[in-house]
C-alpha cells in the first residue's frame, strides 16, 4: 500500500475483501495485519514443503543414499504419511469414478437410478418444485453427481434449474439421505 505501485501488487483486489470503500477497507486491512503480528508466528501456517520440513537439501540427499524415500507431491503440503493418504483417497476416488463411467453411469443413469429408489419419473428430479419426495430425489442426485460421477455443481445448476449454491446445499442433504438409508448408487 506505499506510493509506488509495483506491478506485482493488486492492492485493488486485496482491500475489496476487507470493504468496498477503499479508507473503510485500509482501516480493517490495517487491524487485520496488527491482529495477525500479534498472534505471532504460527506453525501451522509456516513451512515450506516437504525439502524444509525434512531438514533441507542435505537431509534429503542423504535419505535417498540409505534408499529412504519420501512420498512428495508439490500440491499437498504436509509429511509423507498425510500426502500418501491424500493420493491414496484420491486415487480410490478415481478409481470408482471411472468404474461408474465404465459401466454406463452419466446423468441420465444416475437420474433413473434416484427415480427407482424414489418411484418417481426421472423428469421430476429436473423439474422445479418442493415436494418433499422430489426435494430429496433431487438432493441423492446431486449428491451423486458431484461425488460419484465428478460433476461440477455449476455444471448440474442449469440442468436443474436451481443456483449452484442451492446444489451445494442439496448435495449436503443427499449424503444425509444416503447415509441414514443406506442407498448406494450401484445396486449391489
Amino acid at each position: 500500500m506505499g506510493k509506488k505501485q509495483k506491478e506485482w501488487q493488486d492492492d485493488a483486489y486485496v482491500l475489496k475483501l476487507f470493504d468496498n470503500k477503499r479508507s473503510t477497507a485500509r482501516r480493517r486491512y490495517k487491524i487485520f495485519i496488527h491482529k495477525g503480528i500479534q498472534a505471532g508466528k504460527r506453525p501451522e501456517l509456516t513451512g515450506g514443503g516437504l525439502i524444509r520440513s525434512s531438514g533441507g537439501w542435505f537431509v534429503i540427499k542423504s535419505l535417498r543414499r540409505a534408499n529412504i524415500h519420501f512420498k512428495s507431491d508439490e500440491r499437498v503440503l504436509g509429511d509423507s504419511d498425510f500426502v500418501e493418504r491424500v493420493l491414496k483417497a484420491a486415487d480410490e476416488s478415481l478409481e470408482r469414478k471411472y468404474q461408474l463411467k465404465s459401466q454406463g453411469y452419466d446423468i441420465d443413469k444416475l437420474a433413473d437410478r434416484v427415480a427407482e429408489i424414489f418411484t418417481i419419473k426421472s423428469e421430476e428430479i429436473f423439474q422445479p418444485g418442493k415436494q418433499p419426495v422430489k426435494v430429496k430425489a433431487r438432493s441423492l442426485f446431486c449428491y451423486w453427481a458431484v461425488r460419484e460421477l465428478g460433476f461440477t455443481m455449476s455444471d448440474l445448476a442449469p440442468k436443474l434449474h436451481i443456483s449452484q449454491p442451492a446444489v451445494s446445499m442439496s448435495a449436503r442433504r443427499g449424503e444425509r439421505i444416503a447415509s441414514e438409508n443406506g442407498y448406494s448408487l450401484m445396486d449391489e
